[in-house]
């Protein structure tokens, strides 16, 4: 049983102007809402509203194509003082790869973040397996998932290091995969330093996330597993010297809302079928690294295509693929129903009213599944507007989320009960 005098965090997921892939389409939506800081400083403000503990930026540093739909965001460093200056409390999560950055340059950047939001920034260190985003830097070959993750853990360590010289003189001398004679050379404004966020869901990751995060983003579909991978990452923070309770894990869950679980179905496939005919297929193909097109969509999914998908390192993350191919094992879906039930796009996926989402989400913690989650809406702003008016107040109702901002930055707040 988790401690009843720890809190529900709760970080959303702002994905563009929603999950929804015919989102951009909603007649409240102007064309330019993602390239637009007004609409990226409305959602901040409306979240705070909610008194969430983050917004969490996904970045993909390569283009796509914007025919099925629009989904380049603006830096995230763009983004976050922009929304920092339109808030006083809320927190931020953006990404940057340890793969395709350097940690001098990297760590001097995330920390005038840090300085320039007051403490409310946390970085999401993610090892890149986008082979398009790859190339945008240069590299001409994606490095083995082995030598991502070590470089990793190198390379978030140099980085700590780096914010421990702020304010000093001091330098850090590191001479590994790569080599550092550097100190950050930037003042120490805000006491403590940007906290770390990994997105963790295989045994390496869960390896870097107990050595060095603060916060884990997972993608488990049930609670047995997201409580086994939980105390696996707490196991390596014991492991690295630190305490169980120093990182706290976030599965996502994508949440449809409605007054009833019919109108959160109807809303879900009224948007569904606004989008590209194909375009579910297509990213299910994606996922899983394999093609689709051809497959009778009434019949199961052949067990041939799975075991290729297990053997690959394409498609999605391994985390998104191998949890992916369990469930469709655990459940043998038809092509069709898969198709429905993956409107989370690898993440858990739930359509239905507050009370509904209000119960999972506190079943998942007080029985140790989950510390919070990172949450996905299907439209920005009314889905989150509809999250903060009817399921913030049910998890406060049922004592497991605050009722106002305590004092103190992101990493406070991750450590706070």
């Amino acid at each position: 049983m988790t401690d009843d005098r720890r809190l529900l965090t709760v970080n959303i997921n702002v994905l563009g102007v929603g999950q929804r892939p015919a989102a951009w389409r909603a007649p409240d939506i102007r064309p330019d809402a993602i390239v637009d800081l007004a609409h990226w400083q409305e959602v901040a403000r409306i979240a705070e509203r909610g008194l969430v503990d983050a917004i969490f930026l996904a970045d993909r540093p390569a283009i796509t194509d914007p025919r099925s739909r629009p989904v380049q965001y603006l830096d995230p460093g763009v983004l976050v003082p922009a929304m920092a200056a339109a808030t006083e409390h809320l927190g931020f999560v953006a990404t940057a790869s340890t793969t395709l950055n350097e940690p001098v340059e990297l760590a001097r950047r995330l920390w005038a973040l840090h300085t320039a939001t007051g403490g409310r920034f946390a970085w999401n260190a993610v090892t890149s397996w986008d082979p398009e985003a790859v190339r945008n830097f240069g590299i001409s070959e994606l490095p083995e998932r082995a030598v991502r993750y070590a470089r990793a853990e190198e390379f978030v360590t140099v980085v700590k290091r780096l914010w421990e010289t702020a304010g000093t003189a001091d330098v850090v001398e590191h001479d590994g995969s790569f080599s550092v004679r550097a100190g950050l050379e930037m003042e120490r404004l805000v006491a403590d330093r940007p906290a770390i966020v990994q997105a963790g869901g295989s045994e390496p990751g869960w390896r870097l996330a107990g050595l060095v995060a603060d916060g884990v983003y997972s993608v488990d579909h049930d609670p047995a597993s997201a409580a086994e991978h939980r105390q696996k990452i707490r196991g390596y923070a014991v492991d690295a010297g630190r305490s169980a309770d120093d990182v706290r894990v976030f599965p996502g869950l994508a949440v449809v809302i409605g007054s009833t679980e019919q109108e959160a179905w109807d809303r879900f496939d009224h948007w569904e079928h606004l989008a590209p005919a194909t375009y579910s297929l297509n990213e299910l193909s994606k996922a899983l690294g394999a093609d689709f097109s051809g497959l009778d969509l009434d019949q199961q999914v052949p067990e041939q295509l799975l075991l290729d998908a297990e053997q690959q390192d394409a498609g999605w993350s391994t985390a998104y693929r191998r949890v992916l191919v369990e469930r469709i094992r655990a459940e043998r879906p038809t092509v069709r129903r898969l198709l429905r039930d993956f409107g989370g796009y690898g993440q858990r996926f739930l359509a239905g009213t507050p009370e509904q989402i209000a119960d999972t989400m506190e079943a998942w913690f007080r029985s140790g599944s989950a510390d919070g989650f990172n949450i996905m809406l299907d439209l920005f702003p009314s889905g989150l507007t509809d999250f903060v008016d009817q399921v913030v107040p049910e998890l406060q109702r049922r004592g497991i989320f605050r009722r106002e901002y305590g004092q103190g930055g992101i990493l406070e707040r991750f450590r706070r009960p």
